[in-house]
């Protein structure tokens, strides 16, 4: 009981010093996230994003925009840094751009359809999940790869931690590829159906799914069944979402409800919402808003994991049905990929507003991005640290054991000292080398010794490494001769 009352006032006073420190730093941190202040009696949800773009500064404005294409519906993703922007039309269009300035990096038709993009460590990459193979483009729309052995694939998610592209495909198969080396790291059937719905848990990195029986699964590319479940609803579950810090989950079943559940304890629901139909996707910004697209409406909640909130923050309609929801990092908008293109949408307060430049820079120039990408290569995280409880920043204690247990029962037995004499004799032609004819008995003695040794039961082994360290310790060289004598 007294090793674990010290170990708890360990950890409390390194929480305390934590705490002190994190906000001695808030000082290096001024910006706060945006709200929107309504008039006494007005709701929120009646604003429009005509006056949220009249009421911003004309940089923030600029944000706002619609973009009509013909080759819906339309699948986004926005890159990490939240700088680029990449659209998959179904019918084959894939464009990447630069969303802030409205560079478009590139433009094709792979003439096939469509499931799903991403991008991948940085912007010069991204992967599209076409009709039979998922391929990979640079910026510039030439096909650097064709992976084959990832066919039929309907959703992917990029874990960048763990450089590792994890895909879902419709006959069920799971898969995770190292994109630093083009290994596949593994692949099986998850033995669940189509798998339909597909997110990842930023905090341990793994990978959800939602299949038809209301169950939320969730794998590990080292197991190839699922490490956790859970029942969360009595019918089809209809879309799925993670926060930022990996603490809650929203999922929407065909019940017409949204529940969240603590990721942590696996338990819940910690919030029961009914809406007027089944959402068809939805998705968590950084600051923890959840945004539920229902046929054309996007509604967006704020703080709806923590406390039982009764309207929405947000809404916007728009003419088409959408297909896709994302946030970008770090700034306050919202992206929708539905069958009339793309829109970009102003939700005041859903970005994180101080970004750390080391990990994520949406300002970084070539040189920045080089360094950041042999930086992202040498603190990759293995496949094998994947696992229901994040041990990151822990010891692996069984396989420290394991390496020293395995060091131990080596055989550090020194052979015995050798005392070797030669007489030299004189011949009448040759003269004999004295040291020559030394090293060959003494190489042969040392080689009998090993031969005897090895041919001897481990517990004569271990009866000898007790001799030895009995007859000789530690400190005895600091003795003198004399004492050693004695």
């Amino acid at each position: 009981m007294g090793k674990v009352h010290q170990s708890r006032i360990i950890n409390e006073t390194k929480n305390k010093l934590a705490a002190k420190i994190s906000e001695a730093a808030n000082v290096l941190l001024p910006e706060n996230s945006g709200y929107i202040i309504a008039e006494p009696g007005e709701k929120t949800t009646k604003i429009t994003q005509t006056q949220l773009s009249n009421s911003v500064d004309v940089t923030s404005a600029k944000k706002h925009f619609d973009l009509q294409l013909d080759f819906g519906p339309y699948d986004i993703d926005y890159s990490l840094n939240g700088r680029q922007l990449l659209i998959g039309g179904r019918k084959g269009h894939v464009a990447a751009m630069d969303w802030i300035t409205k560079h478009l990096m590139c433009e094709i038709n792979v003439m096939e359809e469509v499931y799903d993009v991403k991008w991948l460590h940085n912007e010069n990459l991204f992967s599209v999940a076409q009709k039979k193979w998922v391929y990979m483009y640079d910026n510039q729309g030439v096909e650097v790869h064709c992976l084959k052995n990832l066919n039929n694939v309907l959703h992917q998610e990029f874990l960048p931690y763990h450089f590792l592209l994890s895909t879902a495909s419709e006959e069920g198969f799971l898969s995770w590829l190292d994109v630093s080396m083009g290994k596949l790291i593994t692949q099986f059937n998850a033995k669940m159906g189509r798998l339909s719905l597909m997110t990842q848990n930023p905090n341990n990195a793994l990978i959800c799914l939602g299949h038809t029986k209301g169950v939320v699964s969730m794998w590990s590319p080292n197991l190839r069944e699922p490490v956790a479940k859970i029942l969360c609803h009595g019918n089809m579950i209809t879309s799925l979402a993670v926060n930022s810090n990996g603490l809650y989950m929203a999922t929407s079943g065909m019940d017409r409800s949204i529940k969240v559940w603590d990721v942590r304890k696996l338990k819940g629901p910690l919030q029961d919402y009914k809406v007027r139909t089944s959402p068809r996707s939805m998705v968590f910004s950084q600051t923890g808003c959840l945004a539920v697209a229902i046929n054309n409406v996007v509604d967006v909640y704020e703080e709806c994991c923590t406390k039982t909130i009764q309207h929405a923050y947000l809404r916007h309609n728009i003419a088409r049905t959408i297909n896709n929801l994302a946030f970008c990092p770090f700034e306050d908008v919202l992206g929708a990929g539905h069958d009339g293109g793309f829109s970009s949408l102003l939700v005041p307060g859903s970005g994180e507003p101080n970004f750390d430049a080391l990990e994520r820079n949406p300002f970084q120039t070539k040189k920045q991005r080089k360094e950041a990408e042999v930086k992202m290569l040498l603190e990759k995280i293995p496949a094998d640290m994947i696992t229901l409880e994040s041990t990151v920043d822990e010891v692996d204690i069984d396989t420290f054991q394991t390496k020293l247990t395995a060091r131990n029962s080596l055989q550090t037995v020194k052979p015995l000292k050798i005392n070797i004499k030669v007489r030299n004799k004189i011949k009448k032609k040759t003269l004999a080398n004295p040291s020559k004819i030394k090293e060959k008995i003494l190489e042969e003695k040392t080689k009998e010794f090993v031969r005897a040794l090895n041919a001897r039961p481990k517990d004569e082994i271990d009866d000898a490494k007790s001799t030895v360290s009995k007859r000789f310790g530690v400190l005895d060289r600091f003795q003198n001769k004399r004492n050693k004598k004695k």
